[in-house]
């Protein structure tokens, strides 16, 4: 009866249109010391040669590199094996889990190929010029190493319910794995830690900024300042809202049945489209590849010199493939697998895809079309200037590039209803009436992020997310010669034939 008067009331809230400032600027109030506290804590920044670096994506970038050297690149090795997967070639019958590989990757890679891609990559070359795309690759390249070692541990240390639903991710396997490695005393206080962040971080970048980019694009799109709907933020909040809980009802079943095909259609429209924008400009590509390896290097480039654009192309790639998060554990432990390994090369694939294709590709698309040096003082950044970029080659499209933007903010909004899920499942206990507790809360946030503008609260989203870093990639360190073992046995039994692959057997 409580939870009824409750939902009621958080109900009777949304349908009011909160347009006041004042409501939104008591809230701010509010969260804003503690933003302050956590944002110091976690984007702290350490000089380093007159550059400050953020102590989080050295974190970050430093895992990165010891899990690329610890595996022997495998992140440059294994993309042979990892299509063979995805192509379903090992995929035996009968096996534990409730998702193909192809699946789980879309699930994860929808919730990091959002926004970010758009508009972060723009920001990062206004700012630091062409050298910054060089190691924003680089970046990418080595976080497939960390993802690796987050799926694999994912599988690992998954939990089988008994309807057969799968629980998984870094509060999983760092309580059941630390447990093992004798750590008992700091497994579930680190596994509990997880679970909250994830599910007061999923309200925020997963959910109410989403939703307000989502709502940005629409308005856009319908006229912009003079759009009917530009006052009209409770009305697409709620149908929004609506249709991710038509989808979401379903679980992850039904979520990866609508992110396997919205995915590679984002995917194929925006890399296409970049493509002939890049091809109709072929004679600047020349100069575009020379300057993003020269200025990589040039001790006088803009943005700092060498260290600072490297610092930036560092951050924009962990800020958008989210490697050493470890959120996209919770979709790849879903998989249909009895090989805790073959899911850590499909995850290989999910950095690749976000930071280094996708990225890439709208880092050319600016540099061949309006990039100028002087543009870092004009203000011009973010998503305009990628728009900007497509539509100096391609005037009509604008509104397509919207479009995407906003399936983008949708797709990301799906996967992150589950890593919350899931973090809040951790916490309360499985059952059905939690889940829908928590699926009810989650549309909710949707609606509330296309009417205020909480920009404390989405502050403090973000801190706390890049907060769970800490903690999942020293459990990672700590579990890494388990995953080692894991991948070498894997290898051994791969090469002798006992892993069998059933599309070459059935030729």
């Amino acid at each position: 009866m409580k939870t009824n008067r409750l939902i009621y009331y958080l109900v009777l809230l949304i349908s009011i249109p909160l347009s006041a400032d004042g409501i939104d600027a008591s809230i701010n109030a509010a969260i804003q010391p503690i933003t302050n506290i956590l944002a110091s804590f976690i984007f702290y920044e350490y000089t380093i040669f007159s550059t400050p670096m953020p102590l989080i994506v050295l974190w970050l970038i430093g895992g990165a590199i010891f899990f690329t050297f610890y595996f022997n690149f495998l992140n440059l090795r294994g993309f042979k094996h990892a299509f063979k997967l995805l192509r379903g070639d090992f995929a035996k019958p009968g096996n534990e889990g409730e998702l193909s590989h192809f699946q789980a990757l879309s699930t994860a890679v929808s919730g990091t190929v959002g926004i970010g891609n758009i508009a972060g990559v723009a920001i990062v070359i206004s700012i630091g010029g062409p050298g910054a795309t060089f190691w924003l690759i680089i970046a990418g390249l080595l976080g497939m190493s960390t993802k690796f070692a987050e799926c694999v541990a994912g599988v690992m240390f998954r939990k089988v319910n008994p309807d057969g639903s799968i629980s998984g991710g870094p509060m999983y396997y760092l309580e059941a794995g630390l447990r093992q490695k004798n750590l008992s005393w700091l497994a579930k206080p680190m596994g509990l830690f997880y679970a909250l962040a994830i599910v007061i971080g999923c309200l925020g970048i997963g959910n109410m900024f989403q939703s307000n980019q989502a709502f940005q694009q629409f308005i856009y799109m319908t006229g912009g300042d003079s759009s009917y709907f530009v006052d009209k933020g409770w009305l697409f909040g709620s149908i929004l809202a609506g249709i991710v809980g038509l989808v979401i009802i379903g679980g992850i079943k039904s979520i990866a049945r609508v992110t396997s095909k919205l995915v590679p259609f984002m995917t194929i429209t925006y890399v296409v489209g970049a493509l002939v924008v890049v091809i109709m400009n072929a004679d600047k590509v020349p100069w575009a590849l020379s300057a993003i390896f020269n200025e990589a290097f040039d001790p006088t480039a803009m943005g700092g010199g060498m260290l600072g654009i490297m610092i930036l192309g560092f951050q924009r790639a962990a800020f958008s493939n989210e490697a050493g998060i470890g959120s996209a554990a919770i979709a790849h432990a879903t998989v249909k697998t009895s090989e805790p390994v073959s899911e850590g090369y499909v995850g290989l694939m999910e950095p690749f895809i976000d930071t280094v294709v996708i990225c890439t590709l709208t880092a050319l698309v600016i540099l061949t079309t309006v990039y100028d040096p002087a543009m870092a003082n004009e203000g011009i950044q973010g998503i305009a200037l990628t728009s900007m970029a497509f539509s100096s080659t391609l005037s009509w499209s604008v509104i397509p590039l919207s479009f995407i933007a906003l399936l983008f903010a949708f797709s990301t909004i799906l996967s992150w209803s589950y890593y919350g899920l899931k973090g809040w499942t951790y916490i309360i206990g499985e059952s059905s009436i939690a889940e829908n507790i928590f699926k009810v809360f989650f549309c909710i946030f949707i609606a509330i992020g296309c009417m205020v503008n909480l920009s404390a609260v989405l502050d403090f989203s973000d801190a706390l997310i890049f907060l769970v870093a800490l903690p999942n990639i020293l459990g990672l360190y700590v579990l890494a010669p388990m995953i080692k073992k894991e991948l070498l046995n894997y290898q051994k039994r791969l090469q002798s034939g006992e892993i069998q692959n059933y599309r070459e057997t059935n030729d």
